[in-house]
């Protein structure tokens, strides 16, 4: 049987859902995440794509191309609870759904053929139902395999609906630029355009011997891909492979003690997101991107070509969903990675994740088996209390609050107090 495979994508998500819910943003462009210029774009809707403004630029690049924008902060609870609701609607369809984000998903349609008589019929009918429930619009891409239904799906937004018959996928192809295909950073693509292999379709019909000086040990597995073969099948059960927190500072930071209070700040973030989960991690990851801007060319593409980026991780002696041991972990990263210079933006993640249920853990005769036992109580209690009180009712000493930037408490959620001197807070700033 020919595999059917859905791709859904919501169009210019978080922008659409401002304008669904602001009438009077109705065909203005509007762009989400880079309010301030040291912001990044996380969404553009298409009155601003216009403009050349696309999702991770640089925020003082959106503002340059699109001064008349309206830039938003935006509301990640109001968009993730949007996104659940779409994802019930795919839910009506069929159970095998890989979701990729909050926006866009993976459906294996194959055995629901049968039920709603035919692929257009389900890509119709999943169109309206999305519209009836949540009012967006969504854009569909179906076709025999995941890259090309997701490749059909652009090329058919906005709104739109295209159908990839089997056999034709290289013919989709063919004509696009190599470096739309899924796989091939800008560095390889510059390498196959340098070498004359400027389309999809080029790569589909080079000789192997060709493409390894150029691509290496991945040549076949691309110039399958090229040709519009791909088996991957669509995961239904995919567990998070990290958990991050991170946040932009207003101004560049170098003091110790607000760097200090920001990794402390996102290792709680992320220590309480692990046991929301039921996870555990055993490796703990620092992310500091550096405040002076290197020479990004003409038009950069993202804000990563402009401001450096550096990390560092550890492996610790066993998983664990404790904040004191992420903070501690990471601080020692910070103080290995002696930057020397002030950053822009610093993040923690927990990686190497495990379902806490599947730990077995051997005892060891010489540790002190409460520790472990206290340091997961105190977590928590700390989440029961958080819950009851607020995000901020508790903190510990090095988040005293004169420590904290403005960017750190709008990722904690702070924003929600007002703060002591009676003034209105600013507004959450967008990512990094």
């Amino acid at each position: 049987m020919v595999r059917v495979i859905l791709h859904a994508d919501m169009d210019a998500f978080y922008a659409s859902v401002e304008q669904r819910d602001q009438p009077e943003l109705r065909g203005k462009p509007v762009i989400i995440g880079a309010k301030s210029p040291r912001g990044v774009v996380s969404a553009a809707s298409y009155e601003a794509r216009k403009f050349g403004v696309h999702s991770a630029m640089p925020g003082f690049l959106a503002h340059k191309l699109c001064p008349s924008g309206v830039f938003l902060a935006g509301d990640m609870d109001k968009y993730v609870g949007v996104s659940r609701q779409v994802a019930q609607v795919f839910a009506e369809f069929t159970d095998a759904i890989e979701p990729l984000s909050l926006d866009e998903a993976f459906l294996d349609i194959t055995g629901s053929i049968g039920l709603f008589g035919s692929a257009e019929a389900i890509g119709r009918a999943l169109k309206r139902r999305v519209r009836e429930v949540v009012d967006l619009p969504v854009s569909v891409g179906i076709a025999t395999s995941k890259l090309v239904a997701k490749m059909a799906c652009g090329r058919g937004k906005p709104d739109g609906l295209l159908i990839v018959q089997p056999g034709q996928e290289a013919d989709l192809l063919a004509p696009l630029a190599v470096g739309e295909l899924f796989g091939i950073g800008p560095k390889s693509a510059e390498k196959l355009q340098a070498a004359g292999l400027r389309t999809i379709g080029d790569l589909a019909t080079a000789e192997l011997t060709r493409l390894i000086p150029l691509v290496g040990r991945r040549a076949r597995e691309l110039q399958a891909l090229a040709q519009g073969r791909d088996e991957r099948p669509v995961v239904s059960e995919r567990q998070a492979k990290s958990i991050g927190e991170e946040a932009t500072f207003e101004t560049d930071v170098i003091d110790r003690e607000r760097i200090v209070s920001a990794l402390s700040a996102h290792a709680d973030a992320v220590a309480a997101r692990a046991r929301r989960a039921g996870l555990l991690g055993r490796t703990v990851v620092v992310k500091a991107k550096l405040g002076q801007r290197r020479h990004g060319g003409s038009t950069p593409r993202s804000a990563h070509e402009l401001f450096p980026v550096h990390s560092k991780q550890t492996k610790l002696g066993e998983p664990t969903c404790s904040a004191q041991a992420i903070r501690q972990a990471a601080l020692s990263l910070w103080d290995e990675m002696r930057l020397g210079e002030p950053v822009r933006l610093l993040g923690v993640t927990l990686a190497d994740l495990s379902d806490q249920a599947s730990q077995t853990k051997q005892l060891d005769l010489f540790a002190r088996p409460a520790a472990e036992s206290q340091n997961q109580r105190l977590g928590q209690a700390l989440d029961a209390i958080a819950t009851k009180f607020g995000k901020r009712a508790l903190r510990f000493g090095a988040e005293a609050p004169e420590k904290v930037t403005a960017s750190d408490r709008a990722k904690l959620g702070a924003l929600e107090q007002a703060p002591a001197d009676g003034k209105k807070p600013p507004g959450r700033p967008g990512p990094g």
